[in-house]
């Protein structure tokens, strides 16, 4: 990822999942907040309800391709977490990426305009 590290500590999750802004599909949900940084960090959560550990990191994969795919069109500047849903094990990688894409601008963090 050209634009972004990652997120690692548990206090970081918590204080975005406390502060930052957040967006629900039925396949993800991601949570955002400004850092004050030249960069974005980003984090990815699978809960261990999705299945087992090749189901969850495949979804996990997914994710963090489709993310950096589409990270050189995102304002940088963000801490982003996004967390996979039980519908995101069945969902297929058009589905995934336009219901990632969505949020996006829905957060208005994207910056090829808004939704």
């Amino acid at each position: 990822m050209k634009y972004s590290t990652s997120l690692k500590k548990n206090y970081e999750f918590k204080r975005l999942y406390n502060k930052g802004k957040s967006a629900a599909s039925k396949h993800v949900v991601v949570y955002c907040n400004k850092n004050r940084r030249d960069y974005n960090q980003l984090g990815i959560t699978v809960t261990t309800k999705l299945g087992s550990a090749v189901t969850r990191n495949r979804v996990r994969r997914r994710l963090k391709e489709i993310y950096r795919l589409n990270e050189s069109n995102l304002y940088l500047g963000y801490d982003i977490v996004i967390v996979a849903r039980m519908r995101a094990v069945g969902a297929n990688w058009r589905e995934l990426e336009s219901s990632v894409l969505y949020l996006f601008k829905k957060l208005e963090i994207w910056s090829q305009g808004v939704a």
